[in-house]
């Protein structure tokens, strides 16, 4: 493998070792050994982490997360460049493999969360007007129908849509990443969409505001 190759896939590789830090786990690590896998919904993400152990303790997920996603996608390009090493398509390959890890973590027996929030950091980097179509489309499918995973399966499925009508640039990257991105969030959140189907996925009521009175 020649040089040229090789800084960009040790730089992928270093994005999903990355993204394997799991917040919900290193934080649970330092709180005494709290494994939230265990608990609630059993997933390494923000909203069990809330769900089962306050706000303190999932703000503190979500920053780790989102930060992992922005360094993979902002940060680990620029070591690669440093080293010459320069492509369109690097910062969009690192902010996934970042979510790969995130969802996969070599670091915690490959058992991790569901993406949405390092998906939210790496679009920080990559593209914050899309970011911005990405979490209007949350809120709005959070406030009409109260589920945080159906709202997230409809966000990241935006991005993809937003790219193409918009014509974002670099829009190969771009768009390959946004459908990658989709198709790993939907598949992440299956178990909430059955439960959905079978009407027993909570909602998030102090958000719902279409059920509000009910």
């Amino acid at each position: 493998m020649s040089a040229g190759i090789a800084m960009p896939v040790l730089v992928v590789l270093a994005a999903y070792l990355l993204g394997s830090v799991s917040g919900a786990l290193v934080i649970g690590a330092l709180r005494g050994g709290i494994d939230i896998r265990t608990q609630g919904s059993g997933n390494a993400g923000g909203t069990n982490a809330l769900r089962t152990q306050g706000i303190a303790f999932a703000v503190g997920v979500v920053i780790i997360d989102l930060g992992k996603g922005w360094l993979a996608a902002a940060w680990l390009p620029v070591v690669a460049q440093r080293f010459g090493a320069t492509t369109a398509w690097l910062p969009a390959a690192c902010a996934f493999a970042a979510m790969l890890g995130h969802v996969w973590p070599v670091w915690h027996g490959f058992r991790g969360g569901k993406g949405a929030a390092t998906l939210v950091g790496a679009l920080l980097a990559l593209s914050p007007g899309l970011l911005g179509v990405v979490l209007g489309v949350w809120l709005l499918m959070v406030v009409l129908f109260g589920f945080v995973g159906l709202a997230s399966v409809a966000a990241a499925i935006a991005l993809p849509v937003a790219v193409a009508f918009g014509r974002v640039a670099p829009f190969g990257p771009l768009l390959g990443f946004g459908i990658a991105a989709a198709m790993l969030v939907a598949f992440t959140h299956r178990a909430n969409l059955a439960r959905m189907r079978a009407g027993t996925e909570p909602r998030a009521r102090r958000l719902w505001l279409a059920g509000r009175g009910r």
